[in-house]
């Protein structure tokens, strides 16, 4: 998907991959990071946001939730949104401050305490029992947790795994109970996905979820709550802040942007941030009709991986697909032509959309790239935990 785009913007990083697997120092299923690449797409977007007046929280699950990657873009953007409470309390132990958490996964009740003791700007909340946990857990440190409202998204465009949230038409209802607890405040609402891309040119248009927001906010203002916050995530990117503040958003949740891996970026290889990663993988056997096996583990489900790239011989072989209901062991390429030379153990380097954390891969950090001294800095399992 991004393989075009790694090779025109940064070509030094497939170089050092490829290097680092063919010495041995990475083992096949790894995805290589960018730490310049990385910080210096993040004060980008820090400075971009900065000058249209939006709060940026920045997101690491389709990094790995890795530490030196963490402190890299906290350098630039000091608050995150957390998935969940295992990623908010990496990100939290990494130095980076708690912006919004709950924001797609609920805090259950018994880590409630632990987490509003870092004052975080925002709770996420999907209805009045999460609502009244908050508050309840608040109270007990003595304190009022502002939270966002999330919404329920517009019919057709919620993802599976990811229902939930107040209707449009309960949130009047639903404010009116929240108002009595005295643990909360309403600091605004959030929804998702509020901007997306589309699948063929990349541009980010904005969502129906982004309308419901602003008319909630509208409902929310009319019963006398002012100074609201709207976060609006999905897809955010310097292509998509002047699209998010001309809607009224006050934050995005840059993710893939991080990485210059939004759908804008496979077909644009302009895009201000730079691509920050590659796939590394290795073939493991040959099948009989000349199709090349590579290791498996990487291979996220939603990839739209097209290609790879063979640098010992420059070879680039399609990718099959693969059904995302088979287990992960292996990922076929097509055979080569007549007389192409593959050979087991060859280096295989990919770059497509990922979310490392539900992966079972490696991920190697490498600095210097900038400077023309890169140079391996760690490398972590998927949840960012130092081998």
């Amino acid at each position: 998907m991004f393989l075009d785009t790694v090779l025109t913007r940064n070509p030094d990083l497939v170089n050092a991959a490829s290097r680092l697997h063919q010495e041995g120092e990475i083992p096949p299923d790894t995805y290589v990071m960018d730490l310049d690449a990385i910080g210096s797409n993040a004060a980008l977007l820090a400075a971009e946001a900065e000058r249209l007046g939006l709060t940026l929280w920045f997101v690491v699950k389709q990094v790995g939730r890795n530490p030196e990657l963490i402190e890299a873009v906290a350098r630039h953007i000091p608050k995150f949104a957390a998935i969940d409470p295992p990623e908010a309390r990496l990100l939290h132990a990494s130095g980076a401050r708690a912006g919004n958490l709950g924001h797609l996964v609920q805090i259950p009740g018994r880590a409630l305490e632990e987490m509003l003791a870092w004052r975080p700007e925002a709770v996420t909340v999907f209805d009045l029992a999460n609502a009244r946990a908050v508050s309840a857990a608040a109270q007990r440190l003595g304190m009022v947790q502002g939270i966002l409202i999330r919404l329920e998204g517009a019919e057709g465009s919620v993802y599976p795994g990811q229902e939930g949230g107040v209707p449009l038409t309960g949130l009047d209802a639903f404010a009116a109970e929240a108002e009595q607890l005295p643990g909360v405040r309403i600091a605004g609402v959030t929804a998702f996905p509020c901007v997306l891309c589309d699948p063929v040119t990349g541009q980010p248009r904005p969502t129906a979820n982004l309308e419901l927001a602003q008319a909630a906010l509208d409902t929310l203002r009319a019963r006398g709550h002012h100074a609201l916050k709207l976060s609006a995530p999905s897809a955010t990117s310097m292509a998509t802040l002047p699209l998010l503040a001309e809607h009224g958003a006050t934050h995005g949740e840059p993710g893939h942007a991080l990485t210059g891996t939004t759908p804008l970026h496979a077909v644009d290889p302009h895009q201000p941030e730079r691509p920050a990663y590659v796939y590394v993988s290795e073939v493991a056997h040959t099948l009989a009709d000349g199709r090349p096996a590579v290791y498996g583990g990487g291979f996220y489900a939603r990839a739209a991986v097209k290609d790879a790239l063979l640098p010992r011989t420059g070879l680039r072989l399609p990718v099959q697909d693969a059904p995302a209901a088979n287990i992960d062991y292996y990922r076929l390429l097509g055979a080569p032509a007549g007389g192409q030379d593959v050979r087991t153990g060859d280096t295989a380097l990919f770059a497509f959309r990922t979310q490392v954390f539900v992966t079972r891969s490696n991920v190697a950090v490498v600095a210097g790239l900038s400077s023309g001294r890169p140079r391996l800095t760690g490398l972590y399992d998927p949840l960012g935990r130092r081998y």
